[in-house]
């Protein structure tokens, strides 16, 4: 099971899920730059305070072994076939836990469309679809936006985690929104689709 649903293409119309490429770096390097203010406060920064080094190559190399060793599966998000964000499931553990946490950001020009919740939904009824029982995402509580991607699809709260990640320099808390399987016996992508026609 451990590289179960990797590699994988999700789709829904216009929306597309797929492995990170080599090629996608000056698209990617664009939307980043394009979004730095957008994104700064809800990325993940070193507790040690070191600047990452790590080259496209290096990210696309390290996200694809993660992969492979199936504890993550982190997904390049196209819309209209063009670039416009990263999806990632990961912390994934099977056993008897068979749980996993999704995290993401989209181009801040295309934020508000209903974009990331198709997305979410997509990657969580995959993951569940491979054997997966729980998914989480974890946001912090001033992220307006990302608050009403997991309203948009029903994600029940389960309570604030007090300094739960290093974030944009210093310890954060988040707030946890979580779903499993007994929840979606249609899937999330279908129940979002239900509630937001």
């Amino acid at each position: 099971m451990s590289t179960a649903g990797w590699p994988v293409v999700l789709e829904d119309g216009d929306v597309v899920l797929r492995p990170l490429r080599l090629r996608d770096s000056g698209a990617w390097r664009s939307v980043r730059a394009a979004n730095l203010q957008w994104l700064r406060p809800w990325e993940a920064t070193d507790p040690s305070g070191a600047a990452p080094v790590r080259t496209f190559a290096g990210l696309v190399w390290e996200l694809s072994r993660q992969g492979r060793l199936g504890t993550a599966m982190p997904f390049a998000l196209e819309v209209e076939g063009s670039f416009a964000g990263q999806v990632t499931v990961g912390g994934i553990t099977w056993g008897a836990m068979r749980s996993a946490h999704v995290g993401y950001w989209i181009d801040g020009r295309l934020a508000g469309r209903g974009i990331v919740p198709r997305a979410v939904a997509l990657v969580v009824d995959h993951c569940l679809r491979i054997g997966l029982h729980r998914l989480e995402v974890n946001i912090r509580p001033e992220n307006a936006a990302s608050l009403r991607v997991v309203e948009k699809l029903g994600l029940r709260d389960e309570g604030l985690r007090e300094k739960y990640l290093h974030i944009d320099g210093a310890w954060r808390d988040h707030r946890t929104f979580a779903v499993t399987r007994e929840e979606l016996p249609q899937g999330l992508l279908a129940r979002y689709r239900a509630t937001h026609p």
